[in-house]
């Protein structure tokens, strides 16, 4: 996967993009990722994460607005391994995660607030393919992220490709 600069894009197409003006800490050896969004909103309940995990992720990229929980993890290092293993780009979370040494050991990466060590509620409440919006950033089902150690940016288009 040809990973795309985010600062490069802002050259290039920064009338196109919104940037996530959040504090989110990468984690995972993976540099970045970019791909078209898929979101769920939640609050610590991480079971419909688990199960949109769980389909193949042709490359896409999975938004969580966990309204900015640090009190327990949404995503743990099996549930980390299952975006990686199904083809998922990379998950962004307004939430925490855990088992971070070893989600930082994987060739993947995810972008969160913090880690926790408890772990979430399985209820399955929460809503998928919906609007979000945090870090002055609307994350829209179907659009496009591109995510790197510079940032993330969101755009209606894949602007990569002209």
């Amino acid at each position: 996967m040809t990973l795309h600069k985010t600062a490069d894009l802002v050259d290039l197409y920064d009338a196109d993009l919104s940037f996530c003006d959040y504090p989110l800490v990468k984690y995972g050896r993976a540099d970045g990722f970019d791909g078209e969004i898929v979101t769920i909103k939640c609050f610590e309940d991480n079971a419909l994460i688990r199960a949109t995990l769980e389909e193949p992720g042709n490359g896409r990229v999975l938004v969580i607005d966990g309204g900015a929980s640090t009190r327990c993890a949404l995503v743990g290092d099996q549930i980390a391994a299952l975006g990686q293993s199904n083809g998922w780009a990379g998950i962004v979370i307004n939430g925490a995660i855990r088992d971070c040494a070893d989600i930082n050991a994987m060739d993947f990466a995810i972008y969160a607030l913090a880690t926790s060590p408890k772990k979430s509620a399985k209820n399955k409440t929460g809503a998928r393919d919906v609007d979000l919006v945090f870090g002055k950033a609307s994350f829209v089902p179907g659009h496009y992220l591109y995510a790197d150690a510079d940032g993330i940016l969101v755009a209606a288009r894949p602007v990569h490709r002209g």
